[in-house]
This record gives C-alpha cells, structure tokens and sequence, in this order.
C-alpha cells in the first residue's frame, strides 16, 4: 500500500516538475491604442485561416522583421473574452502566443487586432500525412503534448471546448518544431466569479453550476483528445463509417451509444494501453471519463518513450481520404457544439413525462435535491448564437 502511495506521489511530483517547465499564465492584457500600423506591417492578401470569430492574415513586425499572424475581432464582450482567456493562457509553452492586442478600427469598425506567433509549420494532420512513415510512439508523443496544453488549462480552470485537429498547429516545418493549440473563441472560465450573476431559470432548467460545468466542460476536451487520439493511430475518426459518409443522420446517434470499433487491419497490433485510454476518454457518460491528470498518468503518456514503434497506416489514410477530411472536421464540429454547457443553463425535459426510471424515481423522493442526473440523450443543451453559425 504504501509503495503505491509513494508511486503515485512521485507520479505528481515529475508531473508537477513537467508543467513547470512548459510555462505560467500570463498577468491581464494590456490593450495598445496606437495604431498596429505603426509597428507592424499587414498583409491583408495573404489570409493564414479563418477562425470562428474573425480571419487569420500575416503581418510582419517593423522593428525585428519576424513574421506574425494576425487575428482581427470586432470589438465585443465576446471577443474581449476570447482575447483574455488566450492571453492568459499563451504563457504555455504548448498555446499560440499572443505578442500584442491593440484596439483599433478597422474598415469602420471598433476592432480588436490580435498579434499571435506565426504557425509556420501548418496543422497537425497535414503534417502526418506528409510522413513516409508514423508509428504508435510517436503518435504518443503527439498526444502527450496536447495532454500538457490542456491540463494547463484545466489547472487555471480554463476549459478550451473546441479542442479538434485544424487548432493543433506547429511552429515550423523542421524537427524542432513545437505542437501548440489556439481558437480561444469557445473558451469558457469554469469557476463562476460571481454566482448573483447566474439567472433564475424555471422549474424545468437547471442553472449550470447544480449541473456542474466544470466537470462537464473539462469532460468535453477530454472527449477530444479520445477523438483525436484515434484519428492519430488509423487517420480516420471513431464515429463516422471509413468508407460511408463522415456525416450521416445517425452520426448524433452514433456518438451518443458510443458505437465505435477497433478495426482491423488498422488496430490489430496497436497497444492495450492506447486502446484502454481511447475507450476511457470517449466514454458517452462525461462523469465516467478520467480528468487530464488521470490522463497524464495513464501509461500510454506517462511512459510514452517506451511505447512500442509499431508502424501506423495514419498517413496513407489520411493521404487517400483528403477529399473526406472537410466533412469530418465538420463533424467533430458538430458534435463539440452539442456538448458545450452554455451560460444560459440547461433546459431539461419535464420530470413528468421522463422515460427515465432514474428520474421517475427521484419524483417520488420527497427528502429533498439529489446529485443531478449526466446529461444524456434526455437532455438538450441551449447553444450561444455563434455556436450556431458553425
């Protein structure tokens, strides 16, 4: 017993001594209101992306000649929180890093100008599937590093939300390159600062700290990195046929039963602990999913030099399946929107005319409120507008 404990007391002190190495948050943002004109020099032709708030260009740092990436935001509560949330969070060594913000207008428009390091090394998957060659080891590696980004996060009760492939970005194109997340737009604080702000909601919705948000929210990345996780090993995701459609109308459906499969050839001689991990982090029920630190300390990341080097098929799939890859980020899409907990609360079918024996019996308890029940096929979420515009 206590060789356990000391294992696992160990297990926490090289974890803790890992996330030291890899950054701290940032203090608030200080907002310039000169010009970004007077300092940086803009390439509004040569659009980098589009995020879900506002396009990506290139501009180029007057003074150092570095080339930076530019994100320009109307000016907002939204986008202001979106540029605090990343700010705060770029101190990472594993996030995009945010040189400057300036408050500026732009065509008319009161804006926020976001200066971000230049991703020169383009996404994750675009980068695998220019490899002659992947294997289980590195692709422990990989999620090891997306491991680190989020627990980041998760420790500063930061809940990224809309963790998915195109967010996962490389520094440059060599082999020193750093794997770093970005796209704060769904990014969500999951400790309520001042609950008199929570409104009151009818019988039949559920203010979402009674809920708890936080474990729902954080659950919601761990989801991803199962995806993602998957997508690395075989180079096509758990919930969409390899060869049907990636979205169908039984994709929600799919996604909800946890229909998935290990297929072979693919999976034939991939390791237990990668498929153990996978099967924990895509369990349908977000309170059976481990946190990001039962993650870190499953054997699969915490020992990831000794993952074997077993060869991985992920870089011809996704070479033969770019045309499909649209619909499926479309997908993964889709489904982080319909788990997202909103600030609006969640809105509950009536306890009346439940199908659930779950809640049929909680009716008849009179000795007062009982742990709420996990979000489920019964309950539906109320999605933010932009959410909607996905």
């Amino acid at each position: 017993m206590k060789k356990n404990k000391d294992a696992s007391e160990g297990l926490k002190n090289v974890t803790h001594f890992l996330m030291s190495l890899i950054g701290n948050p940032k203090n608030p943002a200080q907002y310039k209101t000169n010009s970004i004109e007077d300092d940086y020099k803009i390439s509004s032709g040569n659009v980098l992306g589009l995020g879900i708030s506002g396009k990506v260009v290139m501009c180029t740092d007057f003074k150092t000649k570095e080339k930076c990436a530019l994100k320009i935001l109307k000016d907002n509560v939204k986008s202001r929180r979106e540029v605090e949330l990343h700010w705060r969070a770029s101190g990472c060594k594993h996030i995009v890093n945010i040189r400057d913000v300036y408050e500026n207008t732009h065509k008319g428009q009161k804006c926020l100008m976001v200066v971000m390091e230049c991703m020169a090394g383009g996404e994750l998957f675009n980068r695998i599937q220019e490899k002659k060659s992947f294997t289980e080891k590195e692709a422990a590696d990989i999620v090891k590093d997306i491991c680190l980004a989020v627990k980041f996060l998760h420790d500063i009760n930061l809940a990224h939300r809309d963790l998915k492939p195109e967010n996962l970005l490389y520094t440059s194109k060599d082999s020193s390159a750093v794997l770093k997340l970005t796209d704060f737009g769904f990014a969500k604080e999951t400790v309520l600062k001042d609950t008199l702000q929570t409104p009151c909601y009818t019988p039949y919705y559920v203010a979402p700290e009674v809920l708890g948000p936080e474990k729902y929210d954080k659950s919601c990345d761990i989801w991803s990195l199962g995806v993602i996780m998957y997508i690395l090993i075989c180079g096509y995701p758990p919930f969409y046929s390899h060869h049907g459609q990636p979205i169908s109308p039984g994709m929600k459906k799919r996604i909800r039963s946890g229909q998935y499969e290990f297929p072979k050839p693919e999976w034939t001689n991939v390791s237990n602990e990668c498929k153990n991990l996978i099967k924990l982090c895509l369990k349908t029920n977000p309170d059976e999913r481990p946190t990001i630190d039962q993650v870190i300390e499953n054997p699969w990341i915490s020992q990831y030099e000794v993952v074997p080097a077993t060869p991985l098929v992920t870089s011809d799939v996704l070479r033969e399946e770019t045309e499909q890859w649209q619909e499926v980020q479309q997908g993964m899409s889709l489904a982080l929107q319909e788990m997202r907990v909103e600030e609006q609360g969640i809105l509950l079918k009536k306890p009346e005319t439940s199908k659930s024996a779950l809640m049929r019996k909680r009716m008849k308890d009179k000795s007062g409120l009982t742990a709420p029940a996990p979000i489920t096929e019964e309950t539906s979420v109320d999605v933010s507008e932009s959410a909607t515009k996905l």
